[in-house]
């Protein structure tokens, strides 16, 4: 039932989104007066189809992973002469511009729609502001001189109000060297604090506020295992589900913070763990894997960067309240809702051609690509929390395949644009030969990043089976 709740979380996130996008490549073909053949909702063998008074077959095919709209057009075969006017190959190039743009463009509308929705809907929200709640020792933040209490205003002279925003200031640095300048309010007057950070978040999974080493208001969960992940430390080495932790080596444990701080700076170095089980005490020796260390990882006192260590546990949770320093009460209008959702889909829009940009160059790891199973399971999660943070979800997507779509890569629109502009401009077409050495390019470009992040999904799960069978 798990699993299904992902897969139908995945199909309500995705099939609309596939849906708008080629009905915008359908509503500006007919508006063209290009006969339309086929509208397809997926690929493969049809599911479901008929045809509409139109003359077109509607359908639902079984690989729900894309779809189409297959026009009139001489290149694909023979046309009746009675359709040769409405063939998608007799439009001007400009026509066929607008026809193939209108797909990655509506994605991009209903972007804005569904984040208008979301921002204007229920009324004032409360939110994490950016005060920060607390500092790794010896992490980044506290060898920069950033304290707890202090509120962040602006990152990169970019204002910030929400830890949302904080989050997105700093996801834009992806793959940077240097610094990231923080303006923080500390007792009423503004600091500056300067990041030192190194090819900063390239690897994949990496989170910007452990690599820096703050957070926001943390809350004094009790030392309780709640989840053991994947194949981590903590599973092989015997902690359980339950345990409380009540002390490591020689340090009493009290609350869960002190066992991430031990745990984030013991990266392969064995730990003397005592657990309570059901009200017995049960001693362990735990090693905290070390997950790759960044440039600006804390150095230990052999001058070595050991990297931040992980056990693969997550905290039990518990009901808590936030204290009021540290919300922020975002109230939108009607209007500031639809400038603000405006706002950010042009931003998610520039982060997404910038982390392109970034992973072609090397700048961010290919980890980073993620596939279906990856967005399965956010959309899963993000079903679970509530219909905002799904539609939120569902609107980054629906930005992700507009933009991915305008990419000037041939086989994506945004190849068939580039060849269309180049004809509107030379008032030629670029040669068939040419034309099909860019497809045949497109296309090995484009099944090379869908292995890649098919293998970045399935790879955990492949790790986890193989050390599930040699530990049996």
């Amino acid at each position: 039932m798990n699993i299904l709740h992902y897969i139908v979380a995945a199909i309500l996130c995705l099939g609309p989104l596939i849906a708008i996008h080629e009905f915008g490549h359908f509503w500006v073909a007919r508006r063209c007066g290009v006969k339309v053949l086929v509208y397809s909702i997926g690929f493969g063998r049809p599911l479901l189809k008929w045809r509409g008074k139109d003359g077109t077959q509607y359908q639902l095919a079984a690989i729900p992973l894309g779809g189409y709209v297959k026009m009139v057009d001489e290149r694909e075969g023979e046309v009746a002469p009675q359709d040769l006017p409405y063939a998608f190959s007799q439009k001007s190039p400009w026509q066929r511009i607008l026809i193939v743009a209108a797909g990655p463009v509506i994605n991009l509308i209903f972007a804005v729609l569904l984040l208008w929705f979301v921002f204007a809907a229920g009324g004032p929200t409360e939110q994490l502001n950016t005060r920060v709640g607390s500092i790794t020792p010896a992490s980044v933040a506290q060898q920069a001189g950033l304290q707890v209490q202090d509120k962040i205003v602006e990152v990169d002279q970019q204002p910030v109000k929400t830890w949302s925003d904080l989050n997105i200031a700093f996801v834009d640095r992806m793959g940077d060297s240097g610094t990231v300048a923080l303006t923080v309010e500390r007792q009423g007057q503004l600091k500056t604090v300067d990041l030192p950070i190194h090819e900063f978040m390239s690897v994949k999974g990496s989170s910007p506020f452990q690599i820096l080493g703050f957070d926001s208001y943390v809350p004094n969960f009790a030392p309780v295992v709640g989840e053991l992940v994947g194949d981590g430390p903590a599973i092989k080495q015997g902690l359980k589900v339950g345990d409380r932790i009540i002390q490591i080596g020689q340090t009493p444990i009290k609350a869960w913070t002190e066992v991430t701080n031990i745990v984030r700076a013991s990266a392969n170095q064995p730990l003397q763990v005592t657990v309570l089980r059901q009200n017995q005490p049960v001693h362990l020796t735990l090693t905290p894997a070390a997950k790759k260390p960044a440039a600006n990882d804390p150095v230990n006192g052999k001058g070595q960067q050991p990297g931040v260590g992980q056990l693969g546990v997550i905290v039990k949770a518990e009901k808590f309240s936030v204290p009021d320093s540290y919300k922020e009460t975002v109230v939108y209008t009607p209007w500031s809702a639809f400038t603000g959702a405006v706002k950010q889909t042009w931003g998610l829009s520039a982060l997404t051609v910038e982390s392109i940009g970034k992973l072609l160059t090397g700048k961010i790891s290919l980890d980073n690509l993620s596939g279906p199973v990856s967005i399965a399971n956010i959309a899963g999660e993000t079903a679970k929390l509530g219909w905002k943070p799904f539609l939120s979800f569902m609107a980054f997507m629906s930005i992700s395949l507009g933009v991915l779509n305008l990419m000037p890569i041939p086989v994506l629109d945004g190849g068939h644009l580039v060849y269309y502009t180049i004809e509107a401009l030379r008032g030629k077409p670029v040669a068939e030969k040419n034309q099909q050495i860019g497809q045949n390019f497109g296309l090995v470009i484009l099944v090379t990043m869908m292995v890649v992040a098919l293998f970045n999904d399935l790879h955990p799960w492949v790790v986890f089976l193989r050390s599930a069978f040699l530990n049996f």
